[in-house]
């Protein structure tokens, strides 16, 4: 059996020019990275501002399990399988991090016969969107200390800094440090600390922002201190938002690629849904909405995190109505909701099943909460039972929702026809997304908003607020951002805020232990459990699997 990349490189790409075409997109419009990707143009934008807007489509999942569930493969699977049918669909996915590639959970290309290409460079520099990122976030940290070492005529307070460092790398070294050491010269010691990457601010606010002017405003209202007179200071403050800008021009426009099958696919940005809020730019969706008559979009881990924040911030902030959504879950993971050790999945298990099943019912009923309708894929293995499908298939009809038979990993695009049957119908029958709505008014305070998103996503029986998150949110209320989204840092493994809990937990609340601003983005961010905004690297590291030969071919990447 092939590994991903040894499919992935035996794909027949068309050059990047071609795909373009298949988008009406003319060369003028494209910026190629090589043969095989490009960033999409500003021209692009205007060219198609008056175009009516595809069907939108959010692939999301139940909770994740060592299992895996396999969401990115689905939402290709469905392009290529939309294709098959005679339909026009676009991909707007995001961007792998290095982080998960190099360590545990692997890359974000898809997987089997239904991936994204080319596969290395997606998962590796791909065209320098994240490194833009981290060098805008940076440069803002090292102007921050910068102008404290220069004299601080602001008054910084060193002692209530708000913004840290990031690097797109698993590296736990970093998430508490001291910097400033080796005498006056080097600048004022203090405490400091490193997050992920794709946990920065910067990262939300591109995949928020709407062109460049709408970025370096809100790159310029990053709350980056306290002075020592409690005075809020911003980026602007420092002067920072032109040069960031300057950073992550290029970065802004969206990356057109291909998959295994030739249908145009747009990758940008890449926040995770456990510490971020999980989705790809709100430019690519809306330019893949212009572009086809469908347009695929996934959010990430389970829907308790990523589709409540697809839903509640980024349709919110982009005027976004989605017209379905497409539910994976695997039976292996459903078994081990159900209490099946990992090594024991593949066996037969229906009594396992209907003990796991309670997972997919919680995120179905979740669903249907913002008026969509749902389509669940069954991410087939060829360990799953026929009497297991059945059982899945019969649940799904009673709860009165579509269910497909996927085998798109092992097919490709013709593994996944019937789930694109059924998506198309629902979809269409949900005529202008006119059921659609959010979960919460946002402006409702704080605290009211957590405590709707704990109660009725996670099922909790409420939030309990610790001393330091008490005084965050007054704190961010006094300055006027109380009236905000809120984006809630939680384990993906669990309904919960603790990732043993399975299935469906009972009997528990939620505890969020301290609250952030993240201005420029427009949220406040919860952090509950033991959620980490800097992982680590597991005891035998991907990266340790990883090589390239003297002709440059990479193996051991998935």
């Amino acid at each position: 059996m092939l590994t991903d990349i040894e499919i992935a490189q035996q794909a027949k790409m068309l050059k990047i020019t071609e795909i373009a075409k298949k988008l009406g997109v003319s060369e003028d419009d494209i910026e190629p990275y090589g043969h095989y990707k490009a960033k999409l143009s500003e021209e692009l934008y205007r060219k198609t501002a008056d175009k009516p807007n595809g069907k939108l489509i959010l692939v999301t999942a139940i909770n994740p399990t060592p299992a895996g569930e396999g969401k990115t493969t689905i939402s290709v699977g469905l392009a290529e399988s939309m294709a098959k049918i005679g339909k026009k669909a676009v991909l707007a996915l995001r961007e792998p991090s290095l982080g998960p590639v190099f360590g545990i959970k692997g890359g974000a290309a898809g997987g089997g016969y239904a991936q994204v290409v080319p596969m290395e460079d997606i998962n590796l520099h791909f065209t320098g969107d994240m490194h833009a990122i981290t060098a805008a976030n940076n440069l803002l940290c090292a102007l921050l200390d910068n102008h404290m070492q220069q004299g601080n005529d602001l008054g910084i307070d060193q002692r209530r800094i708000m913004i840290d460092r990031c690097l797109d790398m698993n590296d736990r070294a970093l998430r508490s440090i001291i910097i400033g050491m080796g005498g006056r010269v080097n600048g004022i010691p203090r405490q400091d600390s490193f997050r992920i990457t794709v946990a920065s601010e910067v990262m939300a606010i591109l995949c928020l922002a709407s062109d460049l002017a709408d970025l370096k405003k809100r790159l310029g209202s990053i709350l980056v201190a306290y002075s020592f007179d409690g005075k809020p200071i911003y980026a602007r403050d420092l002067g920072a938002q032109g040069a960031m800008t300057a950073l992550l021009k290029d970065a802004l426009k969206p990356n057109l690629v291909q998959t295994l099958e030739n249908n145009p696919a747009i990758v940008h940005g890449g926040p995770f849904a456990n510490i971020a809020h999980g989705c790809n730019s709100l430019r690519a969706t809306k330019l893949a909405l212009k572009l086809g008559d469908y347009c695929i979009t996934e959010a990430g881990f389970g829907s308790d995190l990523g589709a409540e924040k697809f839903f509640d911030i980024k349709c919110r902030f982009g005027g976004l109505k989605p017209s379905c959504t497409v539910l994976v879950a695997t039976i292996r993971a459903l078994k081990y909701n159900g209490g099946v050790p990992k090594d024991e999945l593949s066996k037969e298990n229906v009594e396992a099943l209907q003990k796991g099943i309670v997972n997919l019912r919680t995120h179905i009923e979740n669903m249907h909460k913002f008026g969509l309708p749902v389509v669940v894929a069954i991410n087939r293995f060829h360990t799953d039972s026929d009497a297991e499908i059945e059982y899945i298939k019969n649940f799904c009809r009673e709860m009165g929702v579509e269910v497909a038979l996927a085998e798109i990993f092992a097919k490709g695009g013709e593994g996944g026809i019937d789930l694109a049957e059924k998506v198309c119908k629902a979809a269409e029958e949900n005529d202008g997304a006119a059921g659609f709505k959010y979960l919460y008014d946002e402006k409702l305070p704080i605290k009211e908003k957590l405590n709707i998103i704990a109660r009725e996503i996670y099922r909790a029986d409420g939030v309990n607020f610790t001393p330091q998150a008490e005084k965050s949110i007054k704190a961010i209320e006094e300055l006027g951002f109380g009236e905000t989204p809120v984006c809630v840092a939680k384990t993906q493994y669990s309904l919960s805020d603790d990732p043993t809990k399975l299935g469906k937990p009972e009997n528990f609340s939620i505890t969020v232990r301290d609250v952030k601003l993240s201005a420029g983005a427009g949220f406040v961010v919860a952090m509950t459990g033991d959620i980490m905004i800097m992982p680590g690297l597991p005891k035998m590291p991907a990266a340790l699997k990883i090589d390239c030969d003297n002709e440059g071919n990479i193996t051991g990447l998935f």
